[in-house]
Formats: C-alpha cells, structure tokens, sequence
C-alpha cells in the first residue's frame, strides 16, 4: 500500500469540496481549484475527510495512488493557505521593480527584462534584490518562479544570477593562471 497514498486528507473549515466521479472541485478564501484525475482512482469525501483509493496493485494504479492523493491535497492546502516562492537576485547593478503588475528586471543584459505574472499569481519585490511570487495553485506559482529565474539563471563562477532564497550554488574555480617555467 502507498504510505502517501492511504493518508486521509482533512478538509479545514471554510474549505469547500466536490466530488464528481474523477473530478474534484475545491472552493476557499483565496479561490477555486479544479482537478480532473485517473478514473481508476476513487475518490471519495465523508465527514470532512478526502481519501483516495486503488482498485488493484497493478503498477500504473500504484503510481497514480500517492500522485492523485498529494494534488487533491495541495489544492486544499492552496485554496486555504496559499503557496509562495521567494527568488533572490544576485550580482552588481541586477535588480527587480514592479512597474503596474509587471515585474521589470534588470539582469545584465542591455535591455530589461518586462514579465507579465499570470492569473492568479501576485508577486511582490519587497527589496531590489528580492523577489516574492504568491497564488493559491501550487503548479502556477512554481512554473512562474522558474520562467523568472530562467532569464538569468545563477552561473557557477561569481554566483550572479537570479536564485531561489534556499538554492545552493556549487561554484567552481577561476582558470588556474601559469605557474611559471
């Protein structure tokens, strides 16, 4: 049996949740997630409690048994609490603005950087070199954390680039030089 998989999931209070067959649909204070899952799954809802099930042991149904569990779970958890990334900028002269809901960044290139945060995910720039993205789906906020952190990934000789606050950069050695005849 899946040790993920069997955990019951308690839904908080202020937390709403549908299930239709393989579709669950979840409604909170911060927004309304929709999920459609594996129809091998069963998902079922009693007394505030989600648990999900598998019909046999086959390894597909195997996969899918802790995979199904942890997104109805993350759903709950987002439309309850919310997910956040925090990226931090390294290096002279790079820095993030906000400028409208646009997030500006100037990154070393010659010409800055304009990104459009999608719906659903706020983002905040608390310090020039600190960047906050927030929403209550956990896939979006991670997918946008990335796409930022892709226009200037950290490069391992000076560490300058744009990183997540609890990424470690493994840096390397400069070239050697001549050590003489």
């Amino acid at each position: 049996m899946s040790r993920i998989g069997k955990l019951p999931i308690v839904v908080p209070a202020g937390v709403d949740v549908n299930v239709d067959n393989s579709t669950v649909t979840v409604k909170g204070p911060k927004g309304t997630l929709t999920g459609t899952f594996n129809s091998n799954m069963t998902i079922a809802l009693a007394d505030g409690v989600v648990t999900v099930t598998r019909p046999n042991d086959q390894k597909e149904n195997r996969s899918l048994h802790g995979l199904t569990r942890t997104l109805i779970a993350n759903m709950i958890e987002g439309v309850s609490k919310g997910f956040s990334k925090e990226l931090e900028i390294v290096g002279i002269g790079y820095r993030a603005a906000m400028q409208g809901k646009d997030l500006v960044l100037n990154v070393g290139y010659s010409h800055q950087v304009v990104m459009a945060p999608p719906a659903g995910i706020t983002v905040e720039v608390p310090a020039p070199n600190k960047i906050v993205i927030s929403g209550f789906d956990k896939q979006l906020v991670g997918q946008f954390a990335s796409e930022v952190r892709g226009v200037r990934p950290p490069e391992p000789y000076k560490g300058k680039g744009i990183r997540y606050i609890d990424e470690v950069v493994r840096r390397k050695e400069g070239k050697a030089g001549k050590s003489g005849k």
